[in-house]
């Protein structure tokens, strides 16, 4: 059996235990990170770490990611899986207490728990191969710390699974202002008329380390007009390119919103040149 991270050391996964007094488990009392990793080398692994450690302190968790002990934890780990394409779960919870108590305790140890999993290969530029998404889009009714990569994702996974319910693979949400926030468990951008549109950084949305990079990636290559703006939900009744990024999907090609085929049905041409632009840059940040 693979072995996990629990605690500084490694186990077995069939061994690894957990408290049921654990905040993590009692709360959703943590924050958590996917780290992807091809061939060996992780995608924005420090941008990853950075985010866990705003996060922590945000929420006041007193542990703090080391990017040369995680690198050595991510090398391990991903031994532990076949294949080129790897992810890395870590969580840090706050820990386990004595009682069940909202306040946040003092003199309690962090549970850091990390494992590795197969995701899918680095999206192919083919568009005839290219993995493309069906969506809905539904009002955004999750909380206002939307921010913070909290382990609390109820609220994301009942989003999610009202797209599950349509038979489509995401659902992309806005606030009661009719602005587009992000979808269930990804960024959004739209492309309209040259320009890539993504929404602006707030509490209502998460900062996306691919969101990051494929920013970085699109100002590095060059040739591309991106703006960070509201972006009101109509906007994608006149999109020509519509777009869902995560750790796991990069850039993943929306082909259907709400019933309504977007271009042609197929993975657009800016699509193609910012996943060439992604691929060419991600390991670099």
């Amino acid at each position: 059996m693979p072995q996990v991270l629990l605690n500084g050391e490694y186990v077995a996964s069939e061994d690894a235990k957990i408290s049921p007094m654990d905040r993590g488990f009692l709360f959703g009392d943590g924050i958590y990170e996917v780290i992807p990793c091809y061939q060996g080398k992780p995608v924005g692994l420090n941008l990853h770490l950075a985010r866990m450690n705003r996060g922590l302190s945000e929420i006041g968790i007193k542990y703090h990611a080391d990017s040369e002990q995680w690198t050595k934890h991510c090398d391990f780990l991903q031994s532990q899986v076949e294949g080129d394409a790897v992810g890395i779960y870590v969580h840090i919870s706050r820990g386990a207490d004595s009682k069940r108590f909202h306040a946040y305790p003092d003199h309690i140890t962090p549970t850091v728990f990390a494992y590795a999993f197969a995701i899918p290969p680095s999206q192919s530029l083919d568009r005839e191969k290219a993995k493309s998404f069906k969506v809905v889009t539904k009002e955004d009714l999750r909380w206002q710390r939307c921010h913070i990569k909290s382990t609390s994702l109820l609220g994301n996974v009942m989003h999610f699974q009202q797209g599950q319910d349509a038979e489509k693979d995401e659902v992309i949400l806005f606030n009661k202002q009719g602005f587009i926030t992000e979808a269930a468990a990804c960024n959004v951008f739209v492309v309209i008329n040259g320009e890539i549109l993504t929404p602006k950084l707030d509490n209502q949305l998460l900062p996306g380390i691919t969101r990051t990079i494929i920013l970085g990636s699109l100002e590095k290559h060059g040739g591309f007009i991106v703006k960070e703006q509201d972006i009101p939900l109509e906007t994608l009744n006149e999109a020509d390119e519509v777009w869902i990024t995560s750790s796991t999907k990069e850039i993943g090609a929306v082909v259907e919103v709400d019933g309504r085929t977007i271009g042609d049905g197929m993975p657009g041409p800016l699509w193609k040149k910012a996943q060439a632009a992604y691929n060419e840059y991600k390991f670099s940040f």
